[in-house]
């Protein structure tokens, strides 16, 4: 399989630049497999009942986009990626330019924030040095942007509309964006027509921006990815009639933990052919051509993604972060 499988044409017009007012009131596509109807995502409770259960993706985003200055004055931009585990302090990072940044030098954002750069990991990645006299925390509040998309060409009036709305700990370099549709009232909602709501953590990083850069996906290595899956939630998907994730990131990290465990890293590269051992139903925005998640939306939903797709288009639906959402059964689109 080819990345050029998984292309398609994705006009400029079709990428929403901003989020909506309401969250709710994004388009929902929907295909359970009793054919295609097209709903908002307000409908939501209209469309789950007593033995679901949804799972949310609970990280939330790091304000890590950094415009630093060398020593010499010379411009950098860093974006963390992820924090190391050992030693503290100590980040994996893309470095722009990172040809012209030899391990060493030191880069500066005002007197509370510093950073030294690494070792080269390849990609642009690097390793840097943090160091943040107050906090990191609140030196990234000071001096950190939101890491949008480079899609997205239009400035965010307001942060937080690319943090969902019961995001927790800060650890992502990018927003699982399915969740974004989603408020507390909503999910009330679906509470009160029966369904359960539970949450994990997945680390939301490089894969997830990155189109793919090889010409045959058997050579594509996924990026490690942290995830954190508490056993309440395995046991309600265990219980559950339908276990409906929101986001391809809460598919990664709940097939991860049913094969390697509750909690670690996952390099797990879903493509087809893939055994689903626990979602049912996927709730996902629309992606990039040539993107691991639609080779995921491939092998959850089939090849019928490609009709999905253009009906959408067609039909005037918003594509990427801040556009709108299909909901999806397990192989509804093999035949389609």
């Amino acid at each position: 399989m080819r990345p050029d499988d998984f292309a398609y044409d994705l006009p400029d017009s079709a990428i929403a630049q901003e989020p909506l007012a309401d969250r709710t009131a994004a388009r929902l596509l929907v295909d359970l497999g009793q054919g295609v109807a097209h709903h908002r995502v307000a409908d939501l409770p209209d469309l789950v009942g007593p033995g679901d259960l949804l799972v949310v993706n609970d990280t939330r985003v790091v304000p890590g986009r950094l415009r630093l200055r060398k020593a010499t004055g010379g411009e950098v931009e860093v974006l963390l990626l992820e924090q190391r585990d050992d030693p503290a302090g100590q980040w994996e990072a893309l470095v722009r330019p990172s040809r012209r940044v030899v391990p060493g030098t030191r880069l500066i954002a005002g007197s509370d924030l510093a950073l030294t750069v690494g070792d080269d990991l390849g990609e642009g990645r690097r390793v840097v040095d943090v160091e943040a006299p107050d906090g990191v925390d609140a030196a990234l509040a000071r001096h950190g942007e939101m890491p949008l998309p480079p899609y997205l060409t239009t400035n965010l009036a307001d942060p937080e509309r690319y943090q969902t709305v019961y995001a927790d700990r800060a650890a992502s370099a990018a927003a699982p964006t399915a969740g974004l549709h989603l408020t507390e009232a909503l999910l009330d909602r679906c509470r009160a027509a029966g369904a359960r709501v539970e949450r994990l953590e997945l680390v939301v990083g490089l894969d997830t921006f990155r189109p793919i850069g090889v010409d045959d996906l058997d050579d594509h290595t996924m990026h490690s990815e942290a995830y954190d899956v508490p056993p309440a939630t395995l046991d309600a998907c265990r219980e559950a009639d339908r276990v409906i994730a929101v986001g391809t990131t809460t598919v990664r990290a709940l097939e991860s933990a049913v094969r390697c465990g509750p909690r670690g890293r996952t390099r797990l590269f879903i493509r087809p052919p893939f055994r689903f051992q626990v979602v049912d139903v996927l709730l996902t925005n629309y992606h990039l051509p040539r993107s691991t998640l639609l080779v995921m939306l491939e092998a959850y939903y089939g090849p019928g993604w490609r009709g999905l797709y253009a009906s959408a288009l067609a039909e005037g639906y918003r594509f990427l972060s801040f556009g709108d959402a299909m909901l999806v059964g397990r192989g509804v689109g093999e035949s389609r």
